[in-house]
């Protein structure tokens, strides 16, 4: 045996190198120069003849492993070198993402796009992207915008280092909008109640939803911290009357004001009994109508309360065809109700049944 031991040498030399990079795998023999060496590899698939004191590679991942060398010289070999491990890794994966993850945000709001490279940690990365109005020297691994219609697009990017490029991450869609215009609405939808009623004023924003929204209202005295979506005004009064405005705010974004919603708050009308025909005084056996009329109550549902009392079998009507019998004089009011209100009493119209006279 030859007393030299060979060293095997990688160039350039990194504890990870990445698929597609190229080194070159060097046999070195210290104090052998000048002799006309002949070269054994472990790996085996170095050994391809004519066998060469050095490869250069293109590597996979196939080619991890230990590499170790030794030389003939006439018919005497080298000892082994010791062997040097070449880890060969999968080249580590850009991603773009943004903060907020929402992919659809609204004009004039802040986004945060960043390349993310999983497994480069540790690395001096320069980075391309796409679109390519990003890639303004020094380039960046994270841009914080202030978004406009215009930033709407595909984002994607790349890692460089002195080695080599990553690939092209996949393409994240970032979708700019106008921000919604939000619509007050009524519950129920009545724009004009009745003084005691209750209604639910509530700010909807269309195409907003699962937002965290903050909201503001019209008027001021809604906007008690913290403010809400919607408002249950119980037993409105006259002090309620007006119109009804609200926007949102996400992030930093204001939407547009809604349009106004004037809400009416009137005193509960007072019934009317009126008889059809409108005699108060009729004989047995004709036909009377007697109906309860609500003025400025038209489009609301009411149920109807009577006296006397046998007209209130369920379910009441706002009007009864009576024929009569001396049994149903007397004094006919009525009142309605709309959810919890009750009207007033109307005033008593009396009827008076006859014996009809025989001639």
């Amino acid at each position: 045996t030859v007393p030299i031991k060979p060293t095997v040498t990688v160039q350039p030399f990194w504890p990870q190198i990445y698929s597609g990079e190229t080194v070159t795998v060097r046999c070195v023999i210290q104090g052998g120069e000048g002799a006309q060496w002949t070269y054994e590899w472990r790996a085996a698939k170095s050994n391809t003849p004519p066998t060469s004191n050095e490869y250069k590679i293109t590597v996979t991942e196939s080619d991890s492993g230990g590499y170790s060398c030794r030389g003939r010289r006439s018919s005497s070999w080298t000892e082994w070198s010791d062997t040097i491990t070449l880890t060969v890794i999968a080249p580590p994966e850009p991603t773009v993402t943004l903060q907020p993850s929402r992919t659809q945000i609204y004009s004039g709001e802040t986004v945060t796009v960043r390349c993310e490279i999983q497994g480069g940690e540790g690395a001096q990365w320069t980075y391309e992207w796409r679109p390519a109005r990003l890639n303004t020297p020094p380039t960046s691994s994270e841009y914080r915008i202030t978004v406009t219609e215009f930033d709407s697009g595909g984002y994607s990017c790349r890692g460089r280092t002195d080695r080599f490029f990553t690939e092209w991450s996949d393409i994240i869609t970032l979708t700019v909008s106008s921000p919604p215009k939000p619509t007050v609405t009524l519950q129920p939808s009545w724009t004009q109640i009745y003084s005691g009623e209750t209604v639910t004023v509530r700010c909807e924003i269309q195409g907003g939803e699962g937002a965290q929204w903050t909201y503001e209202w019209r008027p001021a005295k809604l906007n008690t911290p913290p403010t809400s979506s919607e408002y249950k005004i119980i037993r409105a009064t006259k002090s309620h009357v007006g119109g009804y405005s609200c926007r949102g705010r996400r992030s930093s974004s204001w939407t547009e004001w809604s349009d106004i919603t004037t809400l009416t708050v009137l005193s509960p009308p007072k019934p009317t009994v009126t008889l059809q025909p409108s005699w108060t005084q009729i004989y047995s056996s004709e036909t009377v109508t007697v109906r309860c009329e609500i003025q400025g109550g038209e489009g609301a549902q009411w149920t109807y309360e009577w006296t006397p009392a046998k007209l209130n079998t369920p379910p009441t009507s706002n009007e009864y065809r009576i024929t009569v019998t001396e049994s149903d004089s007397g004094g006919y009011s009525c009142r309605g109700r709309r959810d919890y209100l009750l009207t007033y009493w109307s005033d008593i119209i009396t009827l008076t049944v006859s014996c009809k006279l025989i001639t």
